[in-house]
């Protein structure tokens, strides 16, 4: 028997605004709409886009053990910010490999929503439940929409929805009124543009998304939201993070604080920084329009080097770009070639990010 997929609370929306959709994380999500993909990520890079991502996970976590609990679990240390922030982090496996990537939102003294990825959700809140403290973990997905608002003209369109919205910057978090409903929201995003991510009670979802629209935003599918994080270097859980994949090799040393007392995969991640990582990620940028895929491999004088965790056409670049997994003793500049089913297409080793815009907030 076939497992239905789940449906976002802005679901009607999207059929009626002619979405196209696929399976997400167990999702039926929308991909891309009448304008297409290309178009999308065009909107965002130059204007404002508008994401459903209801599928992310949502855990809140509440009491006075709140803030412990979230320090032993994941890698990064919330010292290093304070109430009214949002942090990045990792969970790791005993192997010191990445169960999950996620956002942390510390809204105030003992209040934190934890964003996990869309299949991942009960597997960080199992983690959670492991450590023994007052406090508890409640899943809350199925009680909001998420809405990312991304772009250079982004905080332009949510003025005219909520100034203050609008004027919350980069990985701050506050709670908004917005039709006597209250909104959290934090200035982060998936795209490389400066934006603005929107946890929406669903008695006041549709009108949100409707006044985002009616104000210049420019609904985009996940289809579009995957060429603008490949363009900008973001990994994603299940290609260039997975329980396979440790932090070390995802590029990611800044995520771990190794001086903490204690976390998940801590003993293992400590012998990983002591011993340093056999392979890296790296761009790869191509000299054709083919769009490069995961799984293939890519060689160096014929030799296998390693494997593409990403691919896809660039919108931005007019290429293919990839990231890929591959020894250490590749280097910056060197060509490689990325092998297809039916031919090879030669690429040069860059740094990540493909693309980079100005986030001067």
């Amino acid at each position: 028997m076939t497992k239905s997929l789940l449906e976002s609370p802005l679901h009607d929306i999207h059929v009626n605004e002619g979405a196209k959709f696929a399976e997400f994380g167990g999702w039926n999500m929308p991909i891309s709409y009448s304008k297409g993909t290309l178009h999308e990520h065009k909107s965002c890079r130059s204007n404002c886009a508008i994401f459903d991502v209801s599928h992310l996970g949502t855990l809140k976590v509440t009491g006075k053990d709140s803030f412990r609990a979230i320090q032993g679990t994941f890698t990064n240390d919330l010292n290093r910010i304070s109430p009214g922030r949002a942090q990045y982090s990792h969970l790791l496996n005993d192997s010191g490999c990445v169960i999950d990537d996620v956002i942390i939102w510390w809204i105030g003294d003992s209040l934190f929503e934890i964003m996990p990825n869309a299949s991942n959700t009960e597997r960080v809140s199992s983690a959670l439940k492991l450590f023994e403290g007052d406090f508890a973990s409640s899943d809350v997905t199925y009680d909001r929409a998420v809405i990312a608002i991304q772009g250079p003209e982004s905080r332009e369109v949510l003025k005219k929805v909520s100034p203050k919205l609008a004027s919350i910057s980069r990985f701050n978090v506050r709670q908004v009124e917005y039709e006597e409903h209250t909104l959290t929201a934090a200035g982060t995003g998936y795209t490389g543009e400066d934006g603005i991510e929107v946890s929406v009670p669903l008695a006041v979802a549709h009108n949100f998304w409707r006044d985002l629209v009616g104000s210049g935003g420019s609904p985009a599918g996940l289809g579009a939201r995957d060429t603008l994080r490949l363009e900008a270097g973001l990994p994603l859980h299940g290609n260039e993070l997975s329980p396979e994949i440790n932090p070390l090799e995802a590029n990611m040393k800044w995520v771990i604080a190794i001086e903490k007392v204690d976390f998940f995969g801590k003993n293992a991640i400590t012998k990983l920084l002591k011993d340093g990582p056999s392979r890296k990620l790296v761009g790869i940028k191509t000299q054709g329009r083919r769009p490069p895929r995961a799984g293939q491999s890519v060689t160096k004088n014929g030799v296998h080097v390693g494997e593409v965790t990403s691919g896809n056409y660039s919108p931005m670049l007019g290429c293919g770009i990839a990231i890929a997994m591959v020894s250490v003793k590749i280097n910056l500049g060197e060509k490689v070639s990325i092998v297809g089913r039916r031919q090879e297409e030669e690429g040069t080793i860059v740094n990540l990010p493909f693309y980079a815009a100005d986030q001067s907030l």
